[in-house]
């Protein structure tokens, strides 16, 4: 595929395996998600140039996390700012300051604890730069008119292994059509899954036939902008907020600019009280009655634009072998930062499933649990989102009231799981899976959170659940004694199995010899006080690890897979303990260790499964040999039989996955 290749250039022979619509945030974390996966991905936008615009002011903590994963945390940190004090007004005057942030640290289970500002535009052109690096860049001017999907197209339709290539190829893909390039003809691509990410007004969405219901408030209305105010006008330190009986302005700095500002401000009416459309000299009048700074002082205005608050979400996510994420599944109220924030947490959540199960190891099943997962929390943030808003607007009708009402600990994104999910896997769920009410027991049909970044409902012996974001933790390598952390560990398009305990060995190396190679890492995390013996054969640094990861991506992106491409695995010492408290298995080790002697010491141990969105899939005693296998197996078939290349894929059964030795027979 000619990555750079023009709108006048593709043909209607052109296939591929992922097409993203819609270059935005959401599609462009997807897009780099699948690229280093080495899935053939293309993404494209109707816009003639990359998109610009001045709403979302950055990512909270929870897709900081997401964009650390995907290798861009640092240039999204440098490019931006921490979030700023704000100084709120009331007629003109100061009258009170706020900092949201100001109890909050980063803690060992959090490396992030506050959003960060950085423009959108700013944030999309990192990830442009990332998505290049693959190979492949945004197709600009590319408007889709039409999507074609096979007559009969359910999630497996022409996707299971044994289907073969060129019933795939025929039978299973979506014919995408454009409008006319410039020469006048209409171009048409074939994809084997499509994911809408092109907005609000989504076309794809349209074309799906899939409604958008909900509510735009035409009383609850901004504009917006991008300004540039005098040197020395406003203080950059601060987020400023004027709050009047008859309007507002809010002025918050654009980091990376000298005079860059965001404006956001109620709209000036007409003599019927409607909404007039925002223009620089509308701004100019609105900053000198609320600000008392003269008019001139805005000496530029751009990417100018009228907000109304929208709270709609789609019927379903999913339409045959086509997705919708971000703005195109959901839009929401401005208070909190949510949208483009859920979108990017959409993005994360899909990329891994389409990777697993055009790779061949994973059922398409596996698709169903993007919508299962993901609607809900939607649905939970439409409420949130429109419950902050009204607590905002309550807020600022009082002197000193200001936007930090929007800010709660649920806006962090950091308590967000899926404890409701079917890939959310504890032994009951397992051994009950093929009960037809597995998936409708009532703890499954709603979402469940973890409300606190450090999951303040659990306590440290408890640990996270099935479902939950799976906790960050410092620790240092075995092999190298140099400082990382446990979601460094996880980084990579990976799933990771953590032993804890002497008893996690023998299935951590049934693991590695399964699944090395295959999508799966293992990381066996020591006590401080541990007997770590020899370095244990298949220990490896996390750099050693990771290296050969990114070599796996490459030989995957050229077709070369195989059970000699594999990892062994990494381990680190949990030297202050932060890793046990964080996942639960301090009290069991110690019960274990108290209840059955140095005899059942060497079975001691806790498994956990971390799927590769930086959720927990799976906890279990380490002798609890069985349920790992099951889940595995469902996310990543059969291990090394399944290590092939998807138009290679050959008949998969539960027959041909081998033994998986049980730690107790082990031990």
């Amino acid at each position: 595929m000619d990555a750079d290749r023009g709108a006048g250039t593709v043909t209607s022979t052109d296939v591929t395996d992922v097409l993203v619509v819609g270059a935005g945030p959401t599609g462009l974390v997807l897009a780099c998600d699948l690229a280093r996966r080495g899935i053939a991905v293309r993404i494209v936008d109707r816009s003639p140039a990359p998109p610009r615009t001045s709403r979302a002011k950055g990512p909270n903590p929870r897709s900081l996390e997401i964009l650390d994963d995907l290798g861009v945390a640092e240039a999204v940190l440098a490019a931006g700012s921490a979030p700023l004090p704000m100084l709120k007004y009331r007629d003109r005057a100061p009258v009170a300051r706020a900092d949201p942030w100001a109890g909050s640290a980063p803690s060992p289970d959090a490396a992030y604890d506050r959003a960060w500002l950085v423009a959108q535009w700013r944030l999309e052109e990192i990830l442009r730069a990332r998505l290049a690096g693959y190979g492949v860049r945004v197709e600009l001017g590319r408007e889709v008119v039409g999507l074609t999907q096979p007559p009969d197209t359910p999630a497996e339709a022409g996707a299971k292994a044994e289907d073969g290539p060129e019933a795939d190829a025929e039978a299973s893909r979506v014919v995408v059509t454009f409008a006319e390039d410039r020469r006048g003809e209409e171009a048409a691509l074939r994809a084997r899954y499509v994911v809408g990410c092109d907005g609000a007004h989504s076309s794809v969405r349209k074309l799906l036939g899939i409604g958008f219901e909900g509510t735009t408030r035409e009383d609850q209305v901004m504009v917006c902008g991008d300004v540039e105010l005098a040197e020395d006008a406003l203080d950059r330190g601060l987020w400023h907020q004027w709050f009047d009986e008859d309007g507002a302005v809010m002025l918050c700095p654009i980091p990376g600019t000298r005079t860059g500002w965001w404006f956001q401000s109620g709209p000036e009416r007409d003599g019927r009280g409607r909404p007039l459309a925002p223009t620089a000299d509308g701004f100019r009048r609105l900053l000198a009655h609320h600000t008392g700074l003269p008019g001139q002082a805005l000496t530029r205005a751009e990417l100018l634009s009228t907000y109304r608050v929208n709270v709609r979400m789609a019927d379903r996510f999913r339409a045959g072998r086509v997705f919708l994420a971000g703005d195109a599944a959901h839009v929401h109220a401005i208070a909190g930062g949510l949208g483009m924030n859920t979108g990017i947490q959409d993005a994360f959540n899909l990329g891994w499933k389409l990777g697993e199960v055009l790779a061949g190891r994973a059922d398409p099943e596996l698709l169903d649990t993007y919508e299962e997962e993901r609607l809900p929390v939607a649905a939970r943030t439409l409420d949130l989102t429109s419950e902050r808003l009204r607590a905002t607007l309550e807020a600022i009708r009082r002197p000193g009231g200001g936007l930090d009402s929007a800010i709660t600990a649920d806006t962090t994104g950091l308590g967000v799981g899926y404890r409701w999910s079917s890939l959310a896997a504890d032994r009951t769920h397992l051994d009950a899976s093929t009960h037809p009410d597995a998936h409708t027991h009532p703890d499954r049909t709603h979402p469940a959170t973890v409300t606190h970044p450090t999951g303040a409902p659990l306590t440290a012996d408890e640990g996270p659940q099935a479902g939950d974001r799976a906790p960050d933790a410092p620790c240092t390598e075995a092999a190298t004694g140099a400082g990382t952390r446990l979601h460094r560990v996880f980084a990579g398009p990976r799933t990771t199995v953590l032993g804890f305990g002497p008893g996690s060995a023998a299935v951590l190396d049934e693991v590695a010899a399964t699944y090395g190679g295959t999508g799966v890492r293992t990381c066996r995390v020591y006590a401080a006080d541990e007997d770590r013996g020899e370095n244990r054969a298949g220990e490896q640094s996390q750099e050693q690890s990771q290296e050969q990861g990114e070599e796996q991506s490459a030989d995957r992106h050229e077709g070369r897979t195989g059970a000699e491409a594999g990892p062994p695995g990494c381990a680190v010492i949990d030297a202050e303990g932060h890793a046990a408290a964080a996942y639960g298995t301090g009290a069991s080790a110690r019960a274990d260790a108290s209840a059955g002697g140095a005899a059942s010491g060497a079975r001691t141990g806790t498994i956990v499964v971390v799927r590769p969105d930086h959720h927990v899939g799976l906890r279990v005693p380490a002798d609890d040999a069985r349920s790992v296998r099951e889940y595995l197996r469902r996310l990543h078939g059969t291990g090394h039989s399944a290590a092939r290349p998807p138009e290679q894929s050959s008949e998969r059964s539960p027959d041909r996955f081998p033994d998986m030795v049980d730690a107790v027979r082990k031990g």
